[in-house]
C-alpha cells in the first residue's frame, strides 16, 4: 500500500486559521461506511446521528502551553539570543524531553532563562535530536506554564490565537498534550447535556497528544512507517461503560482518532475491554479489523497522513477520498479548527 495512495488536494485558503464563534456552528458531512452515502449537516445537529443507548468516548486530555520563549544565559550570566523550547514529554525529576531552537547553540550544558521565574538546562539529548531538559523554578510548574507558556499550535496555522481555551475541549481536565484532540473542539456543554438526555453516555479516556500526530509519513511503503508513542489511559468506568454499551446493542462512537487510537489499543480480541494505562504505538491503516469502535467524529486530516489511513481503514479508501473530494468542492474548513466529519 503505497502512501500517495491517500493524496489529495487541497486548496491552502481551505486551512481553517480561526475558530469559529461559536463551536457547534460548525459543519458536519456524515458519511455511511456501508454504502457510502454522504449527507451535509451543522455540528448541533449531531442528537439527530445519535441513538438511546449508543455511548460517545471522549479524550479528556488538556494542551500544555507548552511554547516557551526566552534567552540563552552566556557563561559570564547575561542574557544571549533568543531562543524557544517546547515541551514535549515529562521524563520526571523536573526534566522534560524537548524540541528547541536554534538546536546548534543549544546543546549540553547550555542554559535558558524565561524572565527570571523559570531557568533551564540542556542535561542530555534524546532520540531523533530532541532536547533533555531541567527546569529549575519556584512553586508549582504547571502553575508557572500557564504565566509564561504559549499555545503550540500546528504549523499550518499561521493566525495568532486570541483565546488559548479555544485550542481547548470544553471537558479537558488531564494537562499533558502537546496538541489538541480537535474532533472534541466543536462540543459544546449545552451540546452534551442534550446528548446525556436523549439517552447517550459519554465516556472519557485519556490520551496525551504528541507532535508525532503532525510528522509526515515519508516511507514510500505505509507499513514501512515508524508510528510515534503516546501515553493513553483507559478507566474501569470507561471500560465498564463500553462493554454494557456493546451488550446491549449499542454503538461505541468515539470522538477523535486519539480516542479511537486509545480503545482500540486496550480491546480484547473479543472487544472486551477492562481498565488499561500505558504507551500505545497502535498504526492503523486499511485492513485493520476494529475490535470496539462502530463510529467515528473526527475532522478533517492532512493527505498522506496516519489519520487520514485510520479513517479510510474505517470507512474504505475509496469512499474517504471521494467525501473528501465533495467537501473541498463545497468549500469546508480543514484542519484543527476546521469543520467536522462522522462516519458511521
Amino acid at each position: 500500500m503505497k502512501t500517495h495512495d491517500f493524496y489529495y488536494d487541497l486548496p491552502p485558503e481551505l486551512i481553517a486559521q480561526t475558530p469559529l464563534e461559536r463551536r457547534d456552528a460548525s459543519r458536519l458531512l456524515v458519511l455511511d461506511r456501508e454504502t457510502g452515502a454522504r449527507t451535509h449537516r451543522q455540528f448541533h445537529d449531531l442528537p439527530r446521528l445519535l441513538r438511546p443507548g449508543d455511548c460517545l468516548i471522549m479524550n479528556d486530555s488538556r494542551v500544555l502551553p507548552a511554547r516557551l520563549l526566552g534567552s540563552r544565559v552566556r557563561p559570564d550570566g547575561t542574557l544571549g539570543g533568543a531562543c524557544e523550547i517546547l515541551l514535549l514529554i515529562d521524563r520526571g525529576e523536573n526534566t522534560w524531553e524537548c524540541l528547541v531552537r536554534p538546536g546548534k547553540k543549544l546543546r549540553p550544558g547550555a542554559r535558558v532563562s524565561f524572565g527570571g521565574e523559570l531557568t533551564a538546562e540542556i542535561v542530555g539529548e534524546a532520540e531523533g535530536g530532541n532536547r533533555l531538559v531541567r527546569f529549575t523554578y519556584e512553586g508549582i510548574f504547571l502553575e508557572v506554564l500557564e504565566r509564561l507558556g504559549r499555545m503550540p499550535l500546528p504549523p499550518y496555522i499561521k493566525a495568532e490565537l486570541q483565546d488559548r481555551e479555544r485550542y481547548q475541549t470544553v471537558y479537558a481536565r488531564v494537562s499533558g498534550s502537546a496538541a489538541a484532540p480537535t474532533a472534541g473542539l466543536h462540543f459544546t456543554r449545552e451540546l452534551m447535556e442534550q446528548v446525556r438526555a436523549m439517552g447517550v453516555e459519554i465516556g472519557y479516556v485519556t490520551l496525551h497528544v504528541g507532535l508525532g500526530t503532525f510528522r509526515p509519513v515519508k516511507e514510500e511503503e505505509v507499513e514501512g512507517h515508524d508510528m510515534h508513542s503516546e501515553y493513553c489511559v483507559l478507566p474501569q468506568e470507561t471500560a465498564d461503560l463500553i462493554n454494557r454499551t456493546k451488550a446491549s446493542g449499542g454503538r461505541v462512537i468515539c470522538v477523535g482518532t486519539t480516542s479511537c487510537r486509545t480503545v482500540e489499543s486496550w480491546a480484547g480480541e473479543d472487544g472486551r475491554m477492562e481498565a488499561r494505562a500505558g504507551w500505545t504505538n497502535i498504526f492503523i491503516y486499511p485492513g485493520y479489523r476494529f475490535k470496539v469502535l462502530d463510529g467515528l467524529i473526527t475532522n478533517f486530516h492532512l493527505p498522506e497522513s496516519t489519520l487520514i489511513m485510520l479513517v479510510s481503514a474505517l470507512a474504505g479508501r475509496e469512499q474517504v477520498l471521494a467525501a473528501y473530494e465533495e467537501a473541498v468542492r463545497e468549500r469546508y474548513r480543514f484542519f484543527s479548527f476546521g469543520d467536522a466529519m462522522m462516519i458511521c
